[in-house]
């Protein structure tokens, strides 16, 4: 999964909220440096994106793209998911996505010294376009894939992938909503289990 919906199966707590949104940058054992609460947001993140990588109905999503994008199949469906995400947000969440964009942007400034170097660097960049709440829109999506194939020197082709998007648009959006349903599940329990044991 991408930024949105990791922040979304965070629950409520903030330090577990930024733990799950950093995570990608931090290896290894290293977690254990950090308060309580961040470590099981990273734990928790480990956790979301192994039962993301190995669920069919993801699976399923990505050999759409495969044969077109490769390895990067499963980047761009985290992408094409945090779209379906922002777009029914109501369906999941009652503070509207503005505020609560607003909301984690404003969480992330107060615990800015906790960030590591790479998010603070990434922070102004995605506070001032937007990243979360532009997820909502096709032309925000396409934004988001442009700059990921930015990344990869543009060998990954990653902007063309909003043609797959309009062109399998409810096939995505039907997948991504089976799919998150049981994410929902399975992230409430792991952060059960992280919350009852000593990490």
């Amino acid at each position: 999964m991408n930024y949105l919906a990791h922040i979304y199966l965070s629950g409520e707590n903030e330090l577990v909220t930024i733990g799950n949104f950093i995570a990608d940058g931090i290896k290894g054992q290293s977690y254990k440096k950090y308060p309580v609460p961040i470590q099981m947001g990273i734990l928790l993140h480990r956790h979301i994106d192994s039962f993301t990588d190995s669920h069919d109905i993801v699976r399923q999503s990505t050999k759409r793209l495969h044969e077109k994008y490769g390895h990067y199949s499963g980047i761009i469906v985290d992408i094409l998911y945090d779209h379906f995400l922002a777009k029914n947000w109501s369906t999941y969440c009652d503070i509207p996505l503005k505020t609560y964009v607003e909301n984690f942007y404003s969480s992330l400034e107060t615990h800015y010294d906790l960030l590591p170097l790479r998010i603070q660097k990434m922070m102004p960049y995605m506070m001032t376009d937007n990243w979360l709440l532009s997820y909502a829109t096709l032309d925000g999506i396409s934004r988001v894939l442009e700059g990921m194939n930015r990344r990869t020197k543009n060998r990954s082709g990653m902007d063309q992938a909003i043609l797959e998007l309009k062109q399998f648009y409810e096939e995505f959006e039907t997948e991504f909503s089976i799919f998150f349903d049981a994410l929902i599940q399975y992230s409430k329990q792991t952060l059960n289990t992280l919350n009852n044991r000593n990490i």
